[in-house]
């Protein structure tokens, strides 16, 4: 999952970044309207959390902005402000969910996870596909029944290949996806990622290289497991 997290305060807006990449959310940060409207024009965002009180185009304009573009993508409004008449104000101009500040970051990553969930509403919660079974919540995954132990990063990217139901994935959709815009975009990141993801699920191979275009989920046994795939697009 991919969040635009649109917050003036510095360190509140690091802390939230750090915080959501702990539970294998990539964040970019945007500290004012511009930034945050400029983002939107040219990246794909799954979620959109919004302070309200933002310098240049408020966080009211952005979702004004994110309704009428018809992208469907959820908004959460962060505020001081706990009075209802604020949360209803708040919930007209097509907010998805409301968090008052101070908040937990757990709760946070709970409330994202919960709007991803209905977003797609006709996606199970738990997905499951050619013997995985991944669960985004207790950030779980098992194959075959048997329970693999990933690292937050190898999650994010299974659960990206995942949710591709068997489609192809690039590596710079992988980067987009799983990272966030610090990313080095020459980084070999994605094929280290990958192929220590494979050795983890195990044997047969079931996360398969397309040359020249990326990769998926794929239940054959022979499914290309090496390093150097052409498939492989960075670094």
């Amino acid at each position: 999952m991919r969040v635009l997290i649109v917050e003036d305060e510095p360190y509140l807006a690091e802390a939230i970044r750090d915080g959501l990449r702990l539970e294998a959310i990539a964040a970019d940060i945007a500290g004012d309207g511009d930034t945050a409207l400029e983002l939107l024009s040219v990246n794909t965002y799954d979620i959109a959390v919004l302070d309200r009180d933002v310098p240049g185009p408020s966080g009211d304009e952005i979702a004004r902005h994110l309704v009428a573009s018809g992208s469907g993508i959820p908004i959460l409004m962060l505020t001081a402000a706990d009075r209802l008449d604020d949360k209803a104000s708040g919930f007209e101009l097509g907010a998805d969910d409301y968090l008052t500040k101070p908040f937990e970051l757990r709760e946070l990553a709970l409330r994202l996870r919960a709007l991803d969930r209905r977003r797609a509403h006709s996606r199970p919660p738990v997905r499951e596909i050619a013997g995985l079974r991944l669960d985004p919540f207790r950030r779980e995954v098992y194959r075959d029944g048997r329970f693999v132990a990933l690292t937050r990063k190898q999650f994010a990217v299974l659960e990206v290949l995942i949710g591709a139901d068997g489609g192809v994935v690039s590596a710079e959709e992988l980067l987009e996806r799983a990272w966030d815009e610090n990313a080095d975009p020459f980084t070999n990141a994605v094929r280290i990622t990958v192929s220590a993801l494979r050795k983890r699920l195990g044997e047969p191979g079931i996360i398969a290289t397309v040359p020249g275009a990326g990769y998926r989920i794929e239940p054959a046994a022979d499914a290309g497991r090496g390093d150097g795939e052409s498939g492989e697009s960075r670094g």
